[in-house]
């Protein structure tokens, strides 16, 4: 039963492909409507037709999770579209895993930019809006690599270990306004991070894991549904999840 997600506005970062995208097909279709945010206004509009087109609510916004102002345009188009917002989903993110001794400083700062900045300004963005309703969810997205540190992933792995961290802060913090927290970390999921992999031999090793083990993204989909699909009163905080054969 989906009785929780039917009528909610629903904003998705990072909403143009991979577990964004997968979501908002979901929950659309749950009877939420959606607000998707991302850089690739192509890919995103082409999303809004496809769940309009079967009938369902969505407004696409370009949004770039760097930049504060975009964020808070994202937020303020929900409202001003839908007249409130339910559920912040913080999904934007990158992976450009390589090791430390390569010295990628320009990718250790896009990483700080889009998953631990971008997630701030999400809450910022949002929190004003659910504390005047007295209610809302903001779920951000840590990863496997929020819990555990490999080689080669390690700046990776602070930004989403600084995610859960930000989360349970914001849960103590929010309890005043009725609002709920979840940190969903997934664990090998088929999307288009590997993609952004700029170091080559760090890249093709990853694939050729991932392509053994990864499950779709429609399994993220669904434990964001679970989530949001709780009644009120219950709090899912934390959500780790993996492909069963995926032994990190």
């Amino acid at each position: 039963m989906t009785d929780n997600i039917e009528g909610k506005v629903v904003v998705i970062t990072g909403a143009s492909s991979g577990n964004g995208a997968a979501t908002a097909r979901h929950l659309a279709e749950q009877g939420a409507a959606v607000v998707l945010g991302a850089r690739r206004m192509e890919r995103l509009t082409a999303l809004e037709k496809e769940l309009t087109a079967a009938g369902h609510k969505a407004k696409a916004v370009e949004t770039d999770v760097t930049d504060s102002a975009q964020v808070q345009k994202l937020v303020d188009t929900a409202v001003q579209t839908f007249g409130r917002v339910d559920v912040l989903l913080n999904n934007a993110g990158l992976m450009p895993l390589s090791p430390l001794e390569r010295l990628r400083t320009d990718e250790w700062d896009r990483m700080v930019d889009v998953n631990l900045k971008g997630t701030l300004y999400g809450i910022g963005a949002a929190l004003p809006y659910m504390k005047e309703q007295m209610s809302g969810h903001i779920i951000n997205v840590s990863s496997v690599y929020g819990h555990k540190v490999g080689p080669g992933a390690a700046v990776y792995c602070a930004t989403k270990f600084g995610v859960g961290a930000l989360s349970e802060g914001l849960r103590q913090e929010v309890k005043p306004y009725n609002i709920r927290t979840t940190v969903i970390s997934p664990g090998a999921v088929a999307t288009e991070l590997i993609e952004r992999i700029s170091e080559k031999d760090v890249r093709e090793q990853t694939q050729e894991l991932v392509d053994q083990i990864a499950i779709p993204a429609d399994s993220f989909a669904r434990m964001v549904a679970f989530a949001v699909n709780e009644p009120g009163d219950v709090d899912v905080n934390e959500i780790v999840f993996r492909p069963t054969v995926q032994p990190l």
